[in-house]
């Protein structure tokens, strides 16, 4: 698992992706595809003047279907401008509503222990039709 930021004039960026050397099992896999389906269901789900925790409830919901509900140990998401987590937050608890101008990370997963842990991160900004990625890194799982 790759997590990277950094910094420009004082704004911070962040982006999560889980690879792997050589192969993976087929639990592997399936646990991947369903931390991207959260993704992208959480992508469907940021749209303008949406609570925040209906975004961490349409990707928390892929997961808990799944079974691995007890495997996702933190929110959805964090805004992100001049400190590296900042509102809105995307968490089951949250207050507010998402907005157009809004920096917001999707970052679903799953964790087992002792054995793998997977999560997809992008940022994202709310638009005045839903949300745009900032981030242009492929998605799929990457075997290297």
């Amino acid at each position: 698992m790759f997590d990277f930021g950094g910094t420009y004039k004082g704004y911070h960026a962040d982006m999560t992706r889980t690879c792997a050397v050589g192969y993976v099992s087929d639990e592997f896999k399936e646990v991947y595809s369903i931390v991207l389906e959260a993704h992208m269901a959480a992508l469907k789900a940021a749209v303008p003047g949406a609570a925040c925790r209906d975004m961490d409830q349409a990707g928390r919901s892929v997961i808990d279907r799944a079974g691995y509900g007890a495997y996702f140990t933190h929110r959805l998401g964090h805004g992100i401008g001049l400190d590296i987590h900042e509102p809105p937050f995307a968490s089951l608890n949250a207050e507010g509503v998402l907005e157009t101008g809004n920096v917001i990370s999707n970052e679903p997963g799953i964790y087992l222990p002792g054995r793998f842990g997977i999560r997809i991160e992008d940022l994202i900004v709310i638009t005045e039709k839903g949300c745009e990625s900032l981030n242009t890194m492929t998605k799929e799982l990457m075997i290297v």
